[in-house]
């Protein structure tokens, strides 16, 4: 019982180490924001990485997340003769959650598990303490650029994303003989159900959510350590984390926005 007690409590108390580390790490990463305009380079590096060459996976993603939510509910909603919403549906889908998250996902997944590799990487081989030496702060030189990037690029891809998706979810709705709802239809049933403040909340998500991918790949790149194992380790580890993390923020956040 003493045992358990213990361990219970080193997981504790290793769970707020790590939380307070995390935002040691992000009012840092704050407060070097004021040397953005020296690293614009290496900002628009980032942003090349994590928006431009995410854009054909986020398109396909997208594309057919929306064509499958348009055929589920429409195929269910012809049975009781409103099909005619279908376009409300699916927007409101992709704009207040599935466009957010499956979008942050695909960057976590994608260009997350990139960041946390590299300063892996970089912190296994040494190249930090040599950063330090040469008196250039890590945090400013890695991990700001890539906190702004996230910051910008997510929203963009959000957007992108939403678009792309109810595009899917027009052509579905309009070519599917079960359901031949028609592109008219569609935009007016998405433009009456569809409000400025959803794509706003949606937008708000996008951008907690690139923050959390960032912070969250950036601390555990810093915390590898055991060489190329541990490189692995930290990469499955940061898109594991940031996955939960945006899941328990996506509540928290609708709830707050609601």
């Amino acid at each position: 019982m003493t045992d358990a007690v213990e361990r219970l409590g080193k997981k504790v108390l290793k769970f707020h180490e790590i939380i307070g580390e995390m935002l040691i790490l992000l009012f840092q990463t704050i407060c070097s924001f004021r040397e953005a305009p020296r690293n614009i380079q290496s900002i628009f590096a980032q942003m090349a990485i994590i928006g431009y060459e995410t854009l054909p996976v986020a398109s396909v993603m997208a594309f057919f997340v929306g064509m499958v939510l348009a055929l589920q509910t429409g195929v269910e909603l012809q049975k009781y003769g409103s099909q005619n919403i279908i376009g409300a549906i699916v927007g409101h889908s992709m704009v207040r959650e599935l466009g957010p998250v499956m979008t942050s996902f695909l960057v976590a997944g994608r260009a997350g598990s990139a960041m946390a590799a590299e300063i892996g990487v970089m912190k296994v081989y040494e190249e930090i303490d040599a950063l330090k030496t040469l008196d250039i702060s890590p945090v400013r030189y890695l991990a700001m650029p890539r906190l702004i990037a996230c910051l910008i690029c997510v929203p963009a891809l959000v957007i992108y994303s939403d678009l792309i998706g109810i595009i899917g979810g027009a052509i579905i709705s309009n070519l599917h003989p079960q359901i031949f709802v028609s592109y008219t239809t569609y935009y007016d049933s998405l433009t009456d159900a569809l409000k400025l403040r959803e794509i706003g909340n949606g937008l708000i998500k996008a951008t907690a959510f690139g923050g959390i991918i960032a912070l969250v790949c950036c601390y555990v790149g810093f915390k590898t350590s055991g060489g190329a194992r541990g490189i692995g380790v930290s990469t499955t580890r940061s898109v594991v984390l940031s996955f939960m993390l945006i899941l328990v923020a996506d509540y928290f956040l609708t709830r707050l926005l609601m």
